[in-house]
């Protein structure tokens, strides 16, 4: 199925591909384990669905790295593609494919993501998983195994650009992809950092060739920048949306902003219910969303944990950690109560409490922050 033209190109989708083919001359810069770097005679680039997300273990992947030119070959000659092509894998579902195009004057830039983060989401600098000698890959942990979740984009450009604009493209795209991730909050699964991509990601940028003087600039003060961002942005956005229903919506919960301290919706309902009297604790527990997906908790609760973010990143000093911590934590079980006018008495309540840098005890003081204010939501 041809899915759009978009300058000399033309994109497809045909099973588990998307494939674009150039119709004329293409500058490619890509991560493809096969004809990767740049090159200025492919005729085509694709993004492969290789397996379902979690579970399944093809004996054919075992090839993506031992032999990756095979398995590239063998997929070409199955979906009758020239062997000059670039590729991209992954497990998420080629129908949730986002294509966003941005324009300027004769300018045009499209992209086209797939996307999923949901056990793979990282932050630049988490520990790694494996180290690669010369013998291959040693896992430095568990098995070294990936976790599902990859964000893959081809980006395409129909104008030329240089070398080094080509290179810049891809830092351009890199942001704009974690621009998505900040906004949605997404929790590294391997940190207690939000997270910056993906430990799998994976890019493909196509420009087309003599059309004109190559563009030299690709980063965030010229125009084929902002284009860049706003057309991955939204693609990015789209397909997260689409394959793992990461929207703002449904990040609008207190379980998730703390997700990456490790916490989870049950985990957090109990943390809380313990602190409460029996009936508070019942009632809780058949009603989690109505304290997890609150608003004006969930408002509170952020900012706690930005706070808590400042602090380990030394914008704010240790010093004044348990003032704002208490100063914080009343004004979320203010919002859990809806009595705006306890602050003072909460405040004074949770200077009693256990407050830290510890993911485990600054749970607990979330925890009790949510107890403090809910043990008063129905008390008249």
């Amino acid at each position: 199925m041809q899915l759009g033209t978009y300058g000399g190109a033309e994109v497809h989708r045909t099973g588990k591909m998307l494939i674009v083919r150039f119709n004329e001359p293409h500058r490619v810069i890509s991560t493809s384990r096969v004809y990767g770097g740049m090159h200025d005679d492919l005729q085509c680039i694709f993004n492969h669905q290789s397996c379902e997300p979690a579970g399944h273990h093809r004996k054919e992947l075992k090839a993506i790295v031992s032999d990756p030119l095979r398995y590239q070959t063998e997929l070409c000659e199955q979906y009758g593609l020239p062997g000059l092509t670039a590729s991209l894998g992954t497990a998420a579902n080629m129908h949730y494919a986002a294509i966003e195009t941005a324009r300027f004057r004769n300018l045009a830039v499209t992209a086209i993501c797939t996307g999923g983060v949901e056990g793979n989401a990282g932050r630049a600098g988490d520990p790694a998983s494996v180290w690669e000698g010369e013998a291959g890959f040693e896992p430095l942990a568990a098995s070294g195994d990936e976790p599902p979740g990859t964000i893959n984009t081809m980006l395409l450009i129909n104008r030329e650009l240089a070398p080094g604009a080509m290179v810049r493209s891809i830092m351009t795209a890199t942001e704009a992809k974690c621009t998505v991730l900040q906004e949605l909050a997404v929790s590294s699964r391997y940190s207690d950092g939000l997270a910056t991509g993906t430990g799998t990601d994976q890019i493909a940028v196509a420009c087309s060739l003599g059309s004109g003087s190559p563009l030299t600039s690709a980063g965030k003060h010229s125009k084929l920048g902002e284009l860049i961002g706003r057309a991955v942005s939204r693609a990015i956005g789209k397909t997260l949306a689409l394959q793992n229903s990461l929207t703002p919506e449904n990040q609008r919960s207190i379980s998730e902003h703390i997700r990456r301290f490790g916490a989870d919706r049950t985990g957090m309902t109990e943390g809380v219910a313990r602190r409460l009297p029996e009936e508070a604790a019942r009632l809780i527990r058949k009603n989690p969303l109505a304290l997890d997906r609150d608003p004006l908790a969930v408002g509170a609760a952020c900012a706690l944990v930005h706070v808590r973010d400042k602090l380990a990143w030394g914008i704010l000093p240790q010093s004044c950690m348990r003032e704002l911590f208490v100063m914080h934590g009343a004004l979320l079980a203010s919002a859990v109560s809806r009595k705006s006018g306890e602050y003072a008495g909460y405040a004074a309540r949770l200077e009693h409490e256990q407050a830290g840098m510890d993911n485990h005890v600054f749970l607990e003081f979330i925890y009790a922050a949510c107890a403090l204010g809910y043990r008063e939501k129905w008390n008249n």
